[in-house]
């Protein structure tokens, strides 16, 4: 039914009008529900999120108690935030829905919201979706326009369906959720009459419509991706998705607190087991080294404090951010190899030559559009890439085995190393001992394509590089 609901209500925001002078979208007064999701905030606190076209917010009921929700966001639209080719392909992000909130208190059992139940953490989290990169990209200065319209070159919702039908007790999305920034060309029949923009309507399409089952099946652990940072879609990514409350300084529609906007400190989240899982918003990045003029370079040593005294609390440590901290990935030049994110690296190095605590075992990241495994013989810990769950980018091909001048990172030996490039998909994690997980790569048609193993800060994958056809 609530599928049935977004799918109406996309309808009517597709047929708005789209050029840079509209500034509202048309919604449906019958069908004020939109959407029902719970994101987890610092320390596990599970928030539950309702999105609608009401003047109200909706009561929810937690064990058969009625609690009130209350606007996080109200309707409106925000100022400009220029897209990165010109203001002629940019407009103000229109917003004609109510974002409502309520936090749901710790070990509740059940909980509902106009007669929809949603997902609360279990205890213990054993089985982990994990997904990355997942709108259509429609970007004017790249003249790149995804075939929206096609399930097969945009299969975001059949990821969606396949990860939901797996039964997780958690989804982390690293990052990267909104990626329609310009119009459809003219006369292109794969993206004709997409959405686009930062406002409500292109996020709907780009990522409440296709991620419905998912959002149905397990809470989710958000984590910022560049595509959300304040010059693009941060507008958004406060008044959906972020699980802490939203401030006036950090809402991303005055450019003068961008950097209060673009960066929030990191938290944990328990999963079971002497386990959590922390989250870094370090996408603001970039891909050079940074020095401390830069305001960065503050909030990045203060983020690895953070990290560290956050990491005492748990005997295994799960780290998730956007940009890969120790990857490969293709360069500029044919069969070059480019290592992880040099900006992070940089300021991380300041404060401990191997970049992360020994008690953080795993590093989980998005951003490179391909799957990707490292394990290290050095003392840093394995890092999994999952931006492969639905953006098209040209993939640069990965070798089975790296040459031994290719570096992930200052002083790091790569041990382990496999791929899958060849197409769109998700990574789950099912927990196999106090240190152990069982991992497996699917491709959008539900099909295994690699099963790996982590044990401590070691991993490693049955295949080191493996090429299907695309699904």
């Amino acid at each position: 039914m609530l599928r049935r609901r977004l799918a109406g209500f996309l309808a009517t925001a597709v047929a708005a009008t789209f050029s840079a002078a509209a500034v509202a979208v048309e919604v449906p007064v019958h069908d004020p529900f939109v959407a029902a999701f719970v994101v987890l905030g610092p320390d596990g606190s599970p928030v539950a999120r309702v999105i609608t076209t009401t003047e109200g917010c909706p009561s929810l009921v937690v064990d058969g108690a009625a609690m009130a929700m209350h606007s996080r966001a109200a309707a409106g639209t925000e100022p400009l935030r220029p897209t990165e080719s010109s203001l002629a392909n940019s407009k103000p992000s229109a917003f004609p829905v109510i974002t409502c909130e309520a936090d749901v208190p710790k070990g509740a059992r059940r909980a509902a919201v106009e007669g929809h139940d949603l997902p609360l953490p279990a205890p213990v989290i054993r089985r982990i979706v994990v997904i990355g990169d997942t709108g259509c990209r429609l970007k004017a200065t790249d003249n790149a326009y995804q075939a929206c319209n096609d399930p097969s070159q945009y299969p975001f919702a059949a990821i969606a369906d396949k990860a939901a039908a797996w039964q997780p007790d958690l989804v982390v999305h690293v990052g990267d959720y909104l990626y329609r920034e310009n119009p459809c060309p003219s006369g292109n029949t794969g993206c004709a009459g997409s959405p686009w923009g930062y406002g409500w309507d292109a996020w709907n399409a780009d990522f409440f419509t296709p991620a419905e089952p998912l959002l149905r099946a397990a809470p989710w652990l958000v984590v910022r991706g560049n595509h959300e940072n304040c010059s693009r879609a941060g507008q958004g990514w406060w008044r959906f998705l972020d699980p802490r409350p939203l401030a006036i300084d950090q809402d991303c529609n005055d450019p003068a607190h961008d950097e209060t906007g673009d960066y929030s400190d990191p938290y944990g989240v328990p999963i079971g087991g002497d386990a959590q899982i922390i989250v870094l918003d370090l996408a603001i990045t970039g891909d050079k080294p940074i020095t401390s003029p830069d305001f960065r370079f503050k909030d990045f040593q203060k983020s690895y404090a953070d990290m560290d005294r956050l990491a005492a609390r748990a005997r295994t440590n799960i780290v998730a951010n956007h940009k890969p901290i120790l990857a490969l990935s293709g360069g500029k030049i044919p069969g070059e190899l480019e290592g992880g994110n040099r900006g992070i690296q940089s300021v991380y190095r300041t404060l401990n030559p191997w970049l992360f605590p020994a008690s953080v075992d795993v590093l989980l990241a998005g951003h490179v559009h391909v799957w990707e495994q490292l394990s290290f013989s050095s003392p840093h810990p394995s890092q999994f890439v999952t931006g492969f769950s639905g953006t098209l980018e040209p993939r640069v091909p990965l070798p089975a085995i790296p040459p031994a001048s290719a570096a992930a990172g200052p002083d790091a030996v790569i041990a382990a190393f496999s791929s899958w490039v060849d197409g769109y998909g998700f990574m789950t994690m099912e927990r196999a001992g106090p240190t152990a997980w069982k991992v497996k790569v699917w491709s959008s048609a539900g099909k295994v394509v690699n099963r790996c193993r982590i044990v401590g800060r070691q991993s490693w994958c049955r295949y080191p590089q493996v090429h299907t056809e695309r699904p």
